[in-house]
């Protein structure tokens, strides 16, 4: 068996030596491109776990099988053999909801309540935006997720196509949209120019592949009633996902109800026939009952709602209720970190006290939210799983770490003793992006010095 730190680049086609793997019948066997294995493997939150040498094998990007190492190398002959000792393979976390060029304002501004926050520093720095800060900012912001263990996420941003073109060049999977505000942004005048670049953008990635694009209209507290009845409409006819902030604080209730009627975010939204893919956290039982009974789905940012002050969602209610629940991170500026484990485990504990249950939210369902369902707006599937067919996004913990011993139960790790710096392994669609140490794009010095450069311009404009 090899050290565990072998690194392979992408693309390196390295048969293993018989000496070390032991005898191979061609008769027998069939190609893959990539074998690993570890010593114990979580399939996903609803998927069987495996002690002893376990093995994925990879082809075109997608899962051949999973099983024993024994047994897999009996099947496959891999082009390249990925041995990572002694780790827990499992699918790659899923950030349902961030704005991952944000990084650059990581500590900017804290400790303010949500519309202070946004009104008083956020927007201000945002407004004089440039393709290049945006482009920095989300390359830092996806090294950040491919190291704590996420492989796939939902973001909404200023200037998103460089969003885009980086998730792209990077390897990781994304869906992602230009945020749509009833004002102009940097990049768009107004509707029309907005419709425009979503119409380019859906042409560009289009289908359902690793990058994808979804209508982001901001909320209903900077949208209007055009904006996002025409939203939706142009979401129907791209055949895309709507996702949306929604009922975030007593604040943003209280603002809707004073502009649109009385109504709550949740009513005005059904109204304006957006519930397709929603944050929800501030929701009543009678609108817990028209989420689940539309079929939206949520996306809970624990983290970032605890630091606003912006309330305490109802995550059992809505569990219980029906309601498909994701976890995000929110951006790096109101979290301030892209972690998905912190994540995973402050949902199911926070559940746990709000509800005065301890059995609410069990590190099953917490993992569940950051897998599988985070996978729903992607609309691909086995993606959140290690199944045949899946595409090949997977992680691995490193089980030397002190935290990690002993293992009694693989969910119960991942979801409470872990944090994203016990990945050491994080792979999308077959491709490694991130190696013990190592991310093999080769640019994340050269990232990290220019993002510490943008201070000074951050500083000059708040």
């Amino acid at each position: 068996m090899s050290n565990g730190r072998e690194i392979l680049k992408p693309g390196e086609m390295k048969l293993p030596e018989r000496s070390r793997w032991g005898t191979f019948c061609a008769m027998e066997q069939q190609a893959c491109d990539l074998l690993v294995t570890a010593f114990r493997m979580l399939g996903g939150a609803e998927q069987s776990s495996a002690a002893g040498d376990a093995a994925v094998a990879v082809r075109d990007g997608k899962i051949l099988e999973t099983g024993s190492a024994a047994e897999l190398e009996a099947r496959w002959t891999p082009s390249v053999r990925r041995d990572l000792g002694n780790a827990l393979l499992m699918p790659g976390l899923i950030n349902a909801h961030t704005h991952v060029p944000m990084t650059f304002l990581r500590g900017f501004a804290d400790d303010l309540p949500l519309m202070e926050w946004l009104t008083g520093h956020i927007f201000p720095v945002e407004a004089r935006l440039t393709d290049k800060i945006v482009s920095l900012g989300a390359r830092l912001g996806m090294y950040e997720m491919m190291r704590t263990g996420t492989t796939a996420f939902v973001d909404s941003y200023l200037l998103e196509a460089n969003v885009l073109q980086e998730a792209e060049r990077m390897g990781m999977r994304c869906v992602g949209g230009e945020v749509v505000f009833a004002f102009p942004s940097p990049a768009y005048g107004g509707w029309d120019g907005a419709e425009a670049l979503y119409r380019e953008q859906a042409e560009r990635f289009s289908g359902r592949g690793r990058v994808q694009v979804a209508l982001m209209p901001h909320s209903v507290y900077t949208t209007s009633d055009e904006v996002l009845r025409r939203s939706m409409k142009l979401a129907e006819e791209l055949d895309m996902m709507l996702h949306i902030h929604l009922s975030e604080s007593a604040g943003e209730v209280e603002q809707c109800r004073s502009l649109h009627g009385g109504r709550r975010p949740v009513g005005y939204a059904r109204d304006m026939g957006l519930l397709n893919e929603r944050a929800v956290l501030d929701v009543t039982d009678e609108e817990l009952e028209l989420v689940a009974a539309s079929g939206a789905a949520v996306v809970h940012n624990p983290v970032s709602n605890l630091k606003l002050a912006s309330g305490f969602a109802r995550v059992r209610d809505m569990v219980q209720a029906g309601v498909p629940v994701s976890l995000g991170t929110d951006g790096a500026c109101s979290n301030n970190s892209l972690d998905m484990f912190e994540t995973m485990k402050l949902a199911a504990i926070l559940a746990k006290g709000y509800s005065g249950d301890a059995t609410a939210l069990p590190a099953m369902q917490a993992l569940k939210m950051a897998t599988a369902e985070g996978a729903r707006i992607f609309r691909t599937p086995g993606l959140g799983t290690l199944v045949p067919g899946a595409p090949a996004d997977m992680i691995a913990l490193n089980l030397d770490e002190p935290n990690l011993c002993p293992m009694f139960n693989e969910t119960s790790h991942a979801v409470y003793a872990s944090s994203g710096k016990d990945c050491v392994f994080t792979m999308v669609e077959g491709r490694i992006l991130y190696d013990h140490g190592i991310y093999t794009d080769g640019l994340y010095a050269d990232t990290a010095a220019e993002m510490r450069d943008l201070v000074k311009w951050v500083k000059n404009s708040d």
